[in-house]
């Protein structure tokens, strides 16, 4: 064994450790940093240990791209805000599938993939995998960003036509592996048709399900590498792949579970429709208990207990900071803070932790929603910030509502709730929300930001 591929075992063994140890670090708040500094050394070992190895004989492509990479990559983690992870992820996405695909076509192209079956079989997948999560999250990045609709985009035939699609796909691969003499033509076809495959795929998925879109595309980003490990007997490409894509299933999963949804439901069910409604204030017809931020405040410096509820609208508005700042000055008054954090909040799951996090509020001040559901109902105060779906008595109420058994925050248990909205229109299930007029509500219209400042500063001039 030659000492270049002791150093490549050596790091692709170290790598591997790593990776494990970042992905137990991502499992509580505490560890997340230390476990995204484990994840980010291991991948700087892998790469350390492919560059070394000795079929790379020209390293002036590799270091145009490493330049390239790191002027983009540098601005986007540096200036890209935390309100705009979802967004900055589904591209990132987009890359990474983008890579992989380029890479197996490339492999087909050299007419390494003919070698045997299995070599051909893996190429097929990668590719397939990598163009999905490619178009697949351009997709989900115009949807989140407002670019494309966040509605269900449908036409007539269309489950039926994306299940043929996948079908097709599927047949061109084994018709591949079969015949290693089929013409260049069929893998080309079978590219497009991945392509398509992706669009086809998440067009018809509404904003509701972006969260659970988002952790698919991870999935499928980390099947794509697997499939590129066999492909080059890159052992560390196998099990990071392995672990990207078995993780991103389970938090699919988790979420899936959190909205009380199947996966097909997701997939093919159309469910969420853009937001309609005025730009503020309460919908016409709908009586609501309108107040202004002085009677909230006053409502706050009298509570002993309050939960805040942020939601989406919170990360729009930017208004983290401002939150922990009302929090700060109701704790020196002797009420108790704390947050209420739902598994699908802010459309990317973990959004709003992150968020209050940057805020620096303390994380054993962040409850998720089994272990605070129950004390709504001892608590003087709900300060619910752009949620919307996620407090909605409606899915556990409402037997019709597309909603219904989706697990929700028992604000209505509370003795009073304060709720900081733009407008009243409905969030991205596309339904009225039941708390917005609940007897013991209090809706204060406006961006978030201001009108939390607006409270701060009622509460100082108070204190005085």
């Amino acid at each position: 064994m030659s000492a270049r591929e002791i150093v490549t075992g050596v790091c692709y063994l170290v790598a591997s450790f790593l990776f494990l140890m970042g992905l137990r670090g991502l499992t509580h708040p505490d560890s997340a940093r230390r476990g995204t500094g484990y994840a980010a050394l291991g991948m700087l070992l892998g790469v350390v240990g492919t560059l070394v190895q000795q079929n790379i004989v020209r390293y002036e492509m590799i270091a145009v791209g490493l330049v390239v990479g790191t002027i983009i990559g540098i601005p986007m983690g540096l200036k890209i805000p935390m309100t705009k992870m979802p967004e900055r992820i589904a591209l990132s996405h987009s890359f990474g599938g983008l890579a992989v695909a380029l890479v197996g076509t490339a492999h087909y192209y050299a007419g390494e993939a003919a070698h045997d079956r299995f070599n051909m079989g893996a190429t097929g997948f990668e590719v397939f995998m990598g163009a999905i999560t490619f178009t697949g999250s351009l997709m989900a990045f115009g949807k989140l960003q407002g670019i494309l609709p966040g509605r269900p985009l449908t036409f007539p035939l269309q489950n039926v036509i994306t299940v043929a699609t996948l079908l097709g796909i599927v047949g061109i691969v084994v018709y591949l592996v079969v015949d290693r003499n089929a013409p260049s033509a069929v893998f080309y076809a079978m590219l497009g048709l991945s392509f398509l495959a992706g669009v086809l795929l998440v067009l018809p998925i509404g904003g509701a399900d972006m969260p659970v879109v988002i952790c698919l595309l991870n999935s499928y980003a980390g099947l794509a590498a697997a499939a590129s490990g066999f492909v080059f007997n890159n052992n560390v490409l196998i099990i990071c792949g392995a672990l990207d894509g078995g993780s991103g299933f389970i938090l699919a999963m988790i979420m899936s579970k959190a909205m009380n949804r199947s996966f097909a439901n997701v997939l093919f069910g159309a469910f969420g429709t853009e937001p309609t409604g005025p730009a503020a204030g309460p919908a016409k017809g709908v009586q609501v208990n309108e107040a202004t931020v002085e009677e909230a405040a006053e409502l706050m410096k009298a509570s002993t207990s309050m939960i805040v509820v942020p939601g989406y609208g919170m990360a729009v508005a930017q208004a983290q900071h401002a939150v922990r700042d009302l929090a700060g000055l109701l704790e020196k008054g002797g009420t108790r803070v704390r947050y209420a954090i739902h598994p699908v909040a802010g459309r990317m799951p973990g959004h709003m932790n992150v968020l209050l996090a940057e805020a620096n509020v303390p994380y054993d001040a962040l409850f998720d929603l089994d272990a605070i559901n129950d004390d709504f109902a001892n608590t003087d105060v709900v300060l619910v910030v752009g949620a919307n779906d996620v407090v909605n008595p409606a899915a556990k109420n409402t037997p019709g509502s597309p909603i219904f058994g989706m697990p929700v925050f028992n604000c209505d248990h509370a003795k009073a709730v304060i709720v900081l909205k733009r407008s009243m229109n409905p969030g991205f299930a596309g339904i009225e929300n039941e708390l917005f007029i609940h007897p013991k509500t209090m809706m204060v219209f406006g961006d978030a930001k201001q009108t939390i400042t607006k409270m701060n500063g009622a509460l100082k001039s108070d204190s005085h």
